[in-house]
């Protein structure tokens, strides 16, 4: 069914039906009604090929996240793929793994695929972002959601991190604990900057001592790789003279590891060791003890993300703010609970 049968059965001209289709001012209500009725009717599909051939656009918009075995990134995307497929858009999913050399690969690939604009989230090992700097001096439009680097000036959508660590640490505090270790990601991206100086402020805001041996880097490459880290630093902070009696989970992947390491090592939560962290887990509330935890808007900021870059693409973007910030919530459960 093309435009031109629906145009031959209302008798009706194909620029007429094709303005009706596209709700243009220069057709009456009760012809759009007509033509978009009929259309329903008979099942007709766009061609958004040509659609895309005629504009010039290829109407796909790139995304290149760390790894798609990751409930907060799903929850991402799943908000990415709403707001393209509303507003006629495909999307091409790549994985970076959180390796940098994978992360440029994939960027050459999608600008290869004539992509329209390119929503990226950075990988941890990224340490500059030169290529993307390249691209956008190319004139392909970027935004950054949930991590980003200030080394870059384009739109990004994220939580406020500083705040939200700072929420978490002030949790343990106000429960009872002060000496709060705390497992990171180890990357130089804004995000993780940003978690570790809500912490530090946190506690000196309610002048405790910064003990530096109880920030732990965590390595996110692999899970392997992830849970021996996590391993090797909890045996650091077990070894130490005063080691913390809580502990502060700074991304997704260590969130939910190490609840069960914890445990595979001895330790009964919160007895032992209190337990926050971020993470959008499903789970969070089912696991033994119930874990505590940031919740951050994934699918809203997946949403935010791809509607700003399509607005920037149609040339419609009128948000003022370079960095749009969406509200994170602390879930208090019983894995950071007050100990009597």
């Amino acid at each position: 069914m093309t435009l031109r049968d629906i145009a031959k059965a209302l008798n009706l001209s194909t620029s007429t039906v094709s303005k009706a289709l596209r709700d243009s001012y220069e057709i009456g209500e009760d012809t759009k009604k007509r033509v978009i009725a009929y259309a329903e009717q008979v099942g007709y599909q766009p061609n958004t090929l040509a659609k895309s051939l005629k504009e010039g656009k290829s109407r796909t918009i790139g995304v290149v996240i760390c790894a798609i075995d990751n409930s907060f990134v799903s929850q991402m995307l799943n908000g990415i793929d709403r707001a393209c497929n509303e507003r006629g858009y495909s999307i091409m999913i790549m994985q970076s793994k959180e390796s940098h050399v994978q992360e440029i690969k994939c960027t050459e690939v999608l600008y290869g695929r004539s992509i329209d604009g390119l929503l990226i989230s950075p990988a941890c090992e990224t340490p500059n972002v030169d290529h993307l700097k390249k691209f956008q001096q190319l004139g392909l439009p970027i935004v950054l959601f949930d991590r980003y680097s200030d080394e870059l000036d384009v739109p990004r959508v994220s939580i406020n991190n500083l705040d939200a660590a700072y929420q978490a640490t002030e949790h343990l505090i106000k429960n009872g604990y002060t000496r709060i270790a705390v497992l990171h990601s180890n990357t130089s991206l804004n995000i993780n900057i940003q978690r570790l100086e809500g912490y530090k402020k946190a506690l000196r805001d309610h002048r405790i001592e910064l003990m530096d041996e109880y920030i732990q880097p965590c390595n996110l490459q692999t899970t392997a790789l992830l849970e021996e880290s996590i391993h090797q630093a909890m045996q650091k902070l077990s070894a130490l003279t005063v080691p913390p009696t809580a502990l502060l989970t700074l991304s997704d992947q260590i969130s939910t590891s190490s609840i069960s390491i914890l445990q595979e090592m001895g330790y009964q939560i919160p007895q032992d060791m209190a337990l926050i962290g971020f993470t959008n887990t499903s789970l969070a509330n089912s696991l033994h003890p119930p874990l505590s935890t940031i919740y951050q808007p994934a699918i809203a900021i997946g949403e935010a993300a791809a509607n700003r870059l399509i607005d920037i693409i149609e040339g419609t973007d009128e948000e003022e703010k370079q960095t749009v910030y969406l509200a994170a919530q602390l879930h208090e459960r019983a894995s950071s609970r007050r100990l009597v």
